[in-house]
């Protein structure tokens, strides 16, 4: 449940005023570009790897599939696809240390979710 009533403000993207909440999260998650996620991973001191755009790129596709955010064992899973051998969940945490909700959601350009699982 959200404790913070939403009041927009902008962040600037190379000179695109993007829409987001008081917490940082998109508004509108269709202003999402890649350098959106440059920019708030850089905002969140996360250095993007190719396994961070693994993660991105599957919450964005499944975005854009389901009009819902993904939950994130659905991103562990993926990340166990991706990278055998791997585990998704120790991984995902390795990538995102302050969570899903908190860190991927952000970059990805989610809407701040209601409710969400850690898997």
């Amino acid at each position: 449940m959200r404790v913070v009533p939403e009041m927009p403000r902008y962040i600037d993207v190379h000179g695109r005023q993007i829409k987001v909440d008081e917490q940082g999260f998109l508004v509108d998650p269709d202003q999402w570009t890649e350098e959106v996620a440059v920019f708030m991973a850089d905002q969140l001191e996360v250095t993007l790897t190719p396994a961070h755009w693994i993660v991105i790129r599957f919450m964005r596709d499944s975005l854009e599939k389901t009009q819902i955010s993904p939950d994130a064992r659905h991103a562990f899973r993926h990340l166990e696809t991706e990278l055998p051998g791997e585990n998704g969940k120790k991984r995902f945490f390795e990538l995102f240390p302050k969570g899903y909700v908190s860190q991927a959601c952000r970059i990805a350009g989610m809407r701040q979710p209601r409710a969400w699982s850690t898997g």
